[in-house]
C-alpha cells in the first residue's frame, strides 16, 4: 500500500481532486470491479484474447488483489501512465507479460499478451509471432527461452527501437482519456 501512496504524491492536489470526482462519478462505491472497468472502457463482448489482456491489465492495477481497483490504486495507475519513469513502466510491462506470476516471461506468455494487445489496439505492423521472436532474439541473453526482469529491463533499455515499439504497444493514455471524458457510448 505504501507504493500506491508514494505514487499518489507525484500528482498535485488539484489533479487528485479532479480524478477523485471522475472516479466517484463513474464508481460511487469507491471500488471499481472488473465488470465496471470493462464497461467504463466500452470493452464488453471482446474476443477471448482481448478479454484476457483487459483482465491482466486490471489485475496489475489491483495491487492488493482484492478484486477491485480502489482510488489509491487508480491514482497510482494514472501516475504510472502519465509520469512514470521508463524503468517503472518496464517493470509494469514485465508484470503484465508475466501472466502466471512466476518471475519470468516465456514465449507463450509474450505471444498471448501481444496477440491480445493487437486484438484491442489493431495490428502494429508486426505479427505477434514476429514481435515475440524479435524480443527473445534481442534480449534473451542466456538463451533459456525465458526472460527475467533483469534481462527484460536491461535489454529494452539498451535498444531504443524495442523501447519505442513496446511503449507504443502499451500506451494507456487512451484509457485515461476515456475515463476523463466519461463512459464510452455502447455501440447498438
Amino acid at each position: 500500500m505504501g507504493s500506491a501512496a508514494s505514487a499518489a504524491d507525484d500528482i498535485n492536489a488539484l489533479e487528485i481532486h479532479h480524478w477523485y470526482r471522475k472516479f466517484m462519478k463513474e464508481c460511487p462505491s469507491g471500488q471499481l470491479s472488473l465488470h465496471e472497468f470493462k464497461g467504463l472502457l466500452g470493452l464488453h463482448g471482446m474476443n477471448p484474447e482481448a478479454t484476457k489482456y483487459i483482465e491482466q491489465v486490471f489485475s496489475t492495477f489491483d495491487m492488493n488483489k482484492d478484486g477491485f481497483i480502489d482510488f489509491l490504486e487508480f491514482i497510482a495507475a494514472i501516475n504510472l501512465v502519465l509520469r512514470g519513469k521508463i524503468d517503472q513502466k518496464l517493470k509494469w510491462y514485465f508484470k503484465l507479460y508475466d501472466a502466471d506470476g512466476n518471475g519470468s516471461i516465456d514465449r507463450k506468455e509474450l505471444l498471448s499478451i501481444i496477440t491480445a494487445v493487437q486484438a484491442i489496439n489493431g495490428h502494429q505492423g508486426m505479427s505477434p509471432e514476429e514481435f515475440t521472436t524479435l524480443l527473445f532474439t534481442k534480449i534473451d541473453v542466456n538463451g533459456d527461452g525465458e526472460l527475467t526482469l533483469e534481462e527484460f529491463i536491461g535489454g529494452i533499455e539498451k535498444d531504443p527501437d524495442l523501447l519505442e515499439l513496446i511503449s507504443k504497444s502499451f500506451d494507456l493514455s487512451n484509457v485515461l482519456k476515456t475515463i476523463q471524458n466519461g463512459r464510452r457510448r455502447s455501440m447498438p
